[in-house]
């Protein structure tokens, strides 16, 4: 399948009534295992490839050439499954996102995932996230948005404004985002399915949802999602979050110890596995008065 079939499939199957469940692939491993379990689509999540591919949390340590690199090599691996990418921040200022967009399309991804957060980046799920203005990222989407050469790649436009200014102004981001062009719409991070039920309510557009184990969003079933009208439901941190589990587990056993210590509940402490908290004081450490 060529990567323009691959983005004609994935623009069919948001189309349809369905929910179309993308689980998160971070390496060849997970990306062969989806393809051959027969997913309709796979997930590229960043924090994955940060940990599993660098020893690293999803804090904004990774490049551009990181990123399309594995996206390539997954891309290959995933054949006939069209790949969802998170590309971030886009990685700097429009030119930027112009670029990136060039090399996420030739790497031969089905859809581009670019966020309003502002660089450094944070996963969704961890405190203290800080934004760029909506109009600068309109600015940003709409560079993405001119740059395509196939107009079937899907272009989604991430919202992280939950957590810093509320849900009401993410769905104005969102609405905003959706009639700049984007194809799909994430609003990250809703607390509730009060919320999960006004975003599907309040934003016009296609909608992703992202379901992490142990994040601020609950779990919901696919066949609620699919009431609600929502196109995609990715799942970053299923396979990767067992994977480290067995690991982890598998390891304090070989070493004679309790792996209940390092047991990861949430996303912080599964980040904490991989120096979140030593990249944080760091940080902390190099911080400018009002930075």
């Amino acid at each position: 399948m060529t990567a323009h079939q691959a983005r004609r499939r994935l623009r069919a199957a948001i189309a349809d009534d369905d929910v179309v469940i993308a689980p998160g692939v971070f390496d060849g491993i997970s990306a062969s295992l989806a393809s051959r379990v027969g997913f309709a689509a796979a997930y590229m999540t960043g924090a994955g490839v940060a940990a599993s591919g660098f020893g690293l949390p999803d804090i904004g340590l990774l490049t551009q050439t990181e990123m399309v690199d594995r996206a390539r090599m997954m891309v290959s691996v995933l054949g006939d499954v069209p790949l969802i990418a998170d590309a971030d921040t886009g990685y700097g200022a429009p030119l930027n996102v112009i670029r990136t967009v060039r090399e996420y399309e030739a790497a031969g991804v089905a859809a581009i995932q670019l966020e309003d957060q502002a660089f450094p980046k944070k996963c969704g799920h961890l405190p203290d996230k800080e934004l760029i203005d909506g109009p600068e990222f309109v600015a940003k989407l709409s560079a993405a948005l001119d740059a395509r050469t196939d107009p079937d790649l899907v272009v989604i436009a991430r919202t992280d404004a939950r957590g810093p200014i509320g849900i009401d102004a993410a769905i104005d981001r969102a609405n905003a985002y959706a009639a700049a062009g984007a194809d799909v719409i994430f609003v990250e991070a809703p607390q509730g399915i009060d919320e999960i039920e006004l975003i599907a309510k309040e934003v016009s557009a296609p909608l992703l949802i992202n379901l992490v184990a142990g994040g601020m969003t609950p779990i919901e079933s696919t066949a609620r999602l699919r009431d609600l009208g929502y196109a995609i439901a990715i799942h970053p941190s299923l396979p990767l979050g067992v994977a480290a589990y067995a690991m982890l587990t598998s390891l304090a056993e070989l070493a004679g110890q309790d792996p209940a210590p390092l047991l990861p509940t949430n996303p912080a402490d599964f980040f904490n596995l991989v120096g979140l908290a030593e990249w944080s004081e760091l940080g902390d450490r190099y911080r400018t008065e009002g930075a």
